[in-house]
């Protein structure tokens, strides 16, 4: 369990801030306020509490990004979460659009005995029910997929790896398609000038706005297939 010194809230502000350096680099406290719900004058406080823990480095003007000392803690509040998320989903059966909520509950309380039972339970799981790595035990973990649904050309093909769990509406519409980690797609189309794509799964094809399809990461991504190939 991260140190108790560590308030819930300090816990979520390095957990968030964490989540958006993997996507975006330094974080602006505008976008740490919206992504949080809080106002900007809260999050700027918070942020100069955390540089004084030496948990974040803050330069005016150009955002926090985590120490070696806030990262360490944001990955253990991860693991917990994700690895929770996995118990729900796969002992208990709640959806997997569901299970992001609950895990918020529970992650900051998780003694570091019952996380090694459910870890050992799972059978040590690598990923949450989206295909988000779970963090190890050290504190590391692998790296980030870098390829994403919305940026593949008509013809590519590639196996989905992580769905953001960001939206549970948006996860029930994917798991309505069959759009989960492990899946093989296709893209059959995609419209000019920003349009949606056009993807198989399965036997079936399905029309995804391009908004919708940057929030599947992908792996083993194969490139268009020739048309001798397609012969």
């Amino acid at each position: 369990m991260p140190s108790a010194d560590h308030t819930e809230s300090v816990q979520d502000y390095l957990k968030t801030i964490y989540d958006i350096q993997r996507e975006q680099g330094r974080v602006a406290t505008t976008v740490l306020a919206e992504r949080l719900g809080n106002s900007p004058a809260s999050v700027t406080g918070m942020v100069k509490k955390l540089a004084a823990l030496n948990l974040v480095e803050h330069e005016r003007y150009q955002g926090v990004i985590l120490t070696p000392a806030g990262e360490k803690i944001a990955l253990e509040v991860i693991r917990h979460h994700r690895l929770i998320e996995r118990y729900l989903a796969e002992a208990l059966g709640v959806p997997w659009d569901r299970v992001h909520a609950e895990a918020e509950k529970w992650e900051h309380v998780l003694s570091e005995d019952l996380e090694d039972r459910i870890d050992a339970l799972l059978g040590y799981p690598t990923t949450d029910p989206h295909g988000a790595p779970i963090p190890r035990r050290d504190g590391t973990i692998a790296p980030p997929y870098t390829s994403r649904l919305a940026d593949l050309a008509t013809g590519q093909s590639a196996t989905v790896a992580e769905v953001s769990d960001h939206d549970p509406a948006m996860l029930r519409y994917f798991g309505e398609l069959g759009l989960r980690p492990g899946v093989d797609v296709r893209v059959v189309s995609v419209a000019p000038f920003g349009g949606p794509m056009t993807v198989r799964l399965d036997d079936a094809e399905h029309t995804l706005g391009r908004e919708a399809a940057g929030y599947v990461s992908v792996c083993d991504v194969k490139p268009a297939a020739t048309d001798a190939a397609d012969q």
